[in-house]
């Protein structure tokens, strides 16, 4: 017997690097998703295949080992982390297939990790709890793969809702469905891929996230969600060099845009959104550098051309922009993007409107 679960992608709407730092973030779920189908098989291998590649693996269950399989060691990461959980799995096979653009910074990772979670503990009758279903995702990313995720994506994946942002507290892993129906107020969200290749991604990331500790370390606090946006000129004087300073600037400035983002969707204030849009883009690109120029030139065309608010949405150092538009701009914010791509001599961008979807589901 198969079966087959769905996981999407996600957009960070607001709120980015904070996951790590116990902060707050506000993602939601997208339509495109990776479904797994899921099947139990006599022998004790773990036998994965892509209908994006055509190199499938097989691994011995015995053979797991974190940070082995290639590009299938998010699947198995899961398989790993459940057997370390306690799980009885005598052998498995599993197809996976994904619509989710791999490296935009949507989170192509989050929903293959969480279609396989889903999807297992759902054949395997585990019964897993959200948090457990949680736990087990992050392990597979954090543990098995080695990727250093603060866990923000597996939730949006796991536990968004449709026509809704998920307020996430990354500190209690709390969450609130915030209304997000942009379609109904006209609007659309624009995502803009730069198509460009990620330069020092994984290194760059480590290196913040470990600069984000030693601040905290520093400032004598857990973490720095602990900072509140009026302790910060404090905070900031207490730290020997500006690389630190300008982490905690932006993730303590973050932190409060994510709270005002909330506060006005809660009110219905939709609009009213834009301007921190930007500002989170702007801290991004001077404080936590993590904007190419790609990035800063979509944004800033986006808004030229009638956004409301722009920012860069995932890790960083490629990957998209989103933006909220009007609905009758759209294709004028496309075209001038494309142009000002052009002009720029960067490849040509790909561009998708998304609308807040749901999250894991069976099929």
């Amino acid at each position: 017997m198969s079966i087959r679960w769905r996981a999407p992608g996600r957009v960070n709407l607001i709120g980015e690097h904070t996951d790590y730092n116990d902060g707050f973030a506000l993602p939601f779920a997208i339509e495109a998703g990776c479904t797994a189908s899921v099947q139990k098989v006599d022998e004790p291998v773990l036998r994965m295949r892509s209908a994006q590649r055509d190199d499938p693996v097989e691994l011995a269950l015995a053979d797991l080992r974190p940070r082995t399989g290639g590009w299938a060691a998010y699947a198995a990461g899961v398989v790993w982390a459940l057997r370390e959980g306690g799980a009885e799995i005598s052998g498995l096979e599993l197809a996976l297939d994904s619509d989710v653009p791999s490296g935009s910074g949507l989170s192509s990772s989050a929903a293959l990790v969480c279609s396989v979670t889903t999807a297992l503990d759902d054949l395997l009758g585990l019964h897993l709890s959200d948090a457990d279903l949680l736990a087990v995702s992050r392990r597979a990313e954090n543990d098995y793969v080695g990727a250093p995720t603060g866990g923000m994506d597996q939730i949006a994946s796991l536990r968004c809702t449709q026509d809704h942002a998920l307020f996430c507290d990354m500190r209690s892993l709390e969450v609130e469905q915030v209304p997000f129906d942009v379609a109904a107020q006209g609007f659309a969200v624009l995502v803009v891929d730069s198509r460009a290749e990620h330069r020092h991604a994984d290194g760059e990331y480590s290196q913040r996230r470990e600069g984000c500790e030693r601040a905290a370390q520093l400032l004598g606090v857990d973490a720095l969600r602990d900072i509140a946006r009026a302790q910060l000129g404090d905070a900031l004087a207490q730290l020997p060099d500006d690389e630190l300073r300008r982490y905690v600037r932006h993730v303590v400035t973050e932190n409060d845009r994510v709270e005002r983002t909330v506060d006005l969707l809660r009110a219905g204030r939709l609009t009213d959104i834009g301007p921190l849009l930007n500002e989170s883009h702007a801290s991004m690109r001077d404080d936590y550098r993590i904007t190419i120029p790609e990035l800063d030139v979509a944004a800033d065309t986006l808004v030229g051309a009638g956004a409301i608010g722009a920012r860069m949405t995932g890790g960083g150092f490629g990957g998209c922009v989103i933006a909220v538009v009007d609905q009758g701009v759209v294709a004028d914010a496309e075209r001038a993007v494309r142009d000002a791509y052009e002009a720029n001599g960067f490849r040509d961008p790909g561009t998708m409107t998304v609308r807040p979807g749901s999250g894991a589901h069976r099929l």
